[in-house]
């Protein structure tokens, strides 16, 4: 007896911090119904995605709904933790009716997509379209983009900038991908900016692709769900840096969770905390930010999350009775990040002045 017809499957990807979890969440929120499954990935051991994800409060977004493949990039990982995976997602008694995979910032989705073609799978899935989440603000900086005379400005001004930064092949690699492509947090850059920002999204897209304007994932679902680009059938047309026998690799990248204290006085509320968290981040040459803090006398877990040097900070959910009110910040950077050092001066401001910085 044939299968039924195969289940879409939307992959969203971009760069560290662009808002991939925000867009994901404002899924699952407006899914009109649809029984949507999350695979999130993360770079590095804590899931702290996935956390931000499960504090949602969303009807029907219960632990099955949400699976983590954490320490490892999908695009590398494919035959190990991502194929099982999907296997057991298709088996379900009741399938999704939509699976949307949330890759790490560091993630190429064409490699994942490719596994799409894997006998166990091929006939039951499909990829129904590959979404781009691009940090405008960024962009509009001149980071993370393709245009030689931007980069070259910006890397002479710092002679700390690798030369070779791996960053800009994986953000254009994942923009070379995209069936559409999201340009966040829109509301930070005035009109003429963002009219450039998306012309030079644009030029560095494939012919064609959608380039969308949008500020905190607000994207109507119907919009980005159902593209039905079947893209594993026509990868030939996407080509990337990594296409060679060369492949990817992440050993440019490394992230560390560190413990943090409670949080101490003297904060006109989280937005303040965040602010202060931030000379220390762009000193350290963080690339992003997130955690959650444990503030004394408040029910909530103070949620943290930014990258460079743009933070912010508000309370998600209750903490549990069966967690340990324990704060951990995860930062992402690239090789060589002073993480004992980091873990000592966020430590000092969480804690506050008067306040050591000791961690449980």
């Amino acid at each position: 007896m044939p299968f039924a017809k195969a289940i879409p499957v939307t992959v969203i990807t971009g760069f560290l911090g662009a808002g991939k979890t925000t867009l994901v969440r404002h899924l699952m929120t407006n899914a009109g119904g649809r029984r949507i499954a999350l695979l999130i990935n993360e770079f590095g051991d804590v899931g702290m995605d996935r956390e931000i994800l499960s504090a949602c409060g969303i009807e029907g977004c219960g632990d099955d709904d949400i699976v983590e493949l954490a320490n490892g990039c999908l695009c590398c990982t494919v035959a190990d933790e991502f194929l099982p995976t999907m296997e057991a997602l298709i088996h379900r008694a009741a399938p999704p009716d939509h699976i949307v995979i949330e890759t790490s910032g560091l993630a190429l989705p064409k490699p994942l997509v490719q596994a799409f073609a894997w006998p166990e799978i091929r006939t039951r899935l499909t990829v129904d379209g590959v979404v781009a989440v691009i940090d405008g603000p960024a962009v509009a900086a001149g980071l993370f983009a393709e245009d030689p005379d931007a980069v070259q400005a910006l890397r002479a001004a710092d002679a700390a900038v690798d030369h070779d930064n791996p960053l800009e092949e994986v953000y254009t690699d994942q923009l070379l991908c995209a069936d559409m492509v999201l340009v966040n947090k829109a509301d930070l850059l005035d009109a003429a900016t963002l009219a450039a920002t998306l012309e030079q999204v644009r030029s560095g897209a494939r012919p064609g692709v959608p380039v969308l304007a949008g500020h905190h994932g607000t994207v109507d679902p119907t919009v980005l769900l159902g593209m039905g680009m079947a893209v594993e059938s026509n990868l030939d047309a996407r080509p990337t840096h990594h296409d060679g026998p060369e492949g990817h690799d992440h050993d440019d990248f490394e992230s560390h969770a560190l413990p943090m204290p409670a949080v101490g006085g003297g904060f006109d509320g989280p937005q303040a905390l965040a602010d202060a968290l931030a000379p220390v981040v762009q000193a350290g040459r963080v690339l992003r930010i997130k955690g959650t803090l444990d503030v004394p006398g408040k029910p909530m877990r103070l949620l943290v999350q930014g990258v460079g040097p743009r933070i912010q900070a508000h309370y998600d959910r209750p903490w549990r009775t069966d967690e340990p009110r324990a704060g951990t910040l995860v930062v992402i950077g690239l090789k060589g990040l002073d993480a004992e050092g980091l873990r000592e001066r966020l430590g000092e401001v969480v804690a506050g002045p008067d306040q050591p910085a000791s961690s449980a």
